[in-house]
């Protein structure tokens, strides 16, 4: 019998790859992808911390079942990996980190008080006093639109606004799409992290209503330090296969960076400055009838 899979820590991760036109399975006790010639190619599902699953892709049982002890975020992505369909969680909200998430989001001051350290974090310097989350919401707009502007200006981008449609993907022009393969990347691995975690992605501060609302909360803080620069130095350039130009560049960024050594602790600091204390049980809760070993991986992981 083998041991039992313990899940890698998020921060000691690659952060992701992409896969299309292949059947993924286990086979020898490997996770593998056999493309239509019948050729096996391994991958090493517990050092990554999310797979981007493209169109042409399939995936066994067994597979996702591995992906999930493992705790790898399995990702159903449309082409280029602009439109996400669905995600299978390495993990999932503690009750505890989901508690006091939802604490935070659903009291006004201490809400306000964590997006204006978001704000903080992004641009640098302390948001405007006496502001609400609308009124913060309008100044950073205002601002993300400046620093699109004076990238493309910076890398002698032609640029008009932030716009595409993932239903047209070949309407958009080259910018858009560059910036929108870009960021996808950053929200898979963001996601990534978020759960494993423990914390819920759809809890969120300055996005609302989504199903991704607090992942697009905490990639924003990074997104103009990492994807969006380089979306625009590769558009730049014009190559033949934008969108895989983007992602090979992302992936070489975030290990450069340590973007996932990074964000849990940003998502802690980010919680942290809503100023309230974590929830503690109910005294008539009941313990688990079974008490849990102690964990290798992140908060969030099962196993």
């Amino acid at each position: 019998m083998l041991p039992p899979l313990k899940p890698i820590p998020m921060k000691e991760r690659m952060s992701m790859i992409f896969i299309e036109k292949g059947q993924i399975d286990v086979i020898d006790g490997a996770f593998v992808v056999v493309d239509e010639n019948g050729v096996r190619t391994q991958i090493p599902v517990g050092s990554i911390a999310c797979i981007m699953l493209e169109p042409g892709t399939r995936i066994s049982h067994r597979a996702a079942a591995l992906a999930s002890r493992v705790g790898t975020l399995l990702v159903w992505v449309g082409e280029a990996g602009v439109r996400l369909y669905a995600s299978g969680q390495p993990g999932g909200a503690r009750a505890d980190r989901l508690l006091y998430q939802a604490q935070l989001a659903l009291d006004d001051k201490a809400r306000l008080r964590v997006v204006r350290k978001m704000y903080e974090l992004r641009f640098g310097e302390k948001p405007p006093e006496k502001r609400s989350v609308e009124q913060l919401r309008g100044i950073e707009g205002a601002r993300v639109r400046k620093m699109y502007q004076l990238l493309a200006k910076q890398y002698g981008v032609r640029w008009h606004r932030r716009d595409y449609d993932p239903e047209v993907w070949d309407a958009s022009d080259l910018p858009n799409r560059c910036v929108s393969s870009a960021t996808a990347c950053l929200y898979g691995i963001t996601e990534a992290a978020v759960l494993a975690a423990g914390y819920a992605p759809a809890v969120g501060f300055i996005h609302t209503g989504k199903p991704l609302s607090f992942v697009y909360d905490i990639a924003d803080l990074f997104k103009f330090d990492t994807v969006v620069p380089l979306a625009f130095r590769i558009a730049a350039k014009k190559p033949r296969e934008p969108e895989r130009e983007v992602r090979l560049a992302c992936r070489d960024l975030f290990r450069q960076k340590k973007i996932l050594k990074r964000i849990i602790p940003t998502i802690e600091q980010v919680l942290a400055a809503g100023g309230l204390e974590p929830p503690r049980p109910p005294k008539d809760s009941q313990p688990p009838a079974i008490p849990e070993k102690e964990k290798l991986g992140d908060v969030g992981h099962r196993g």
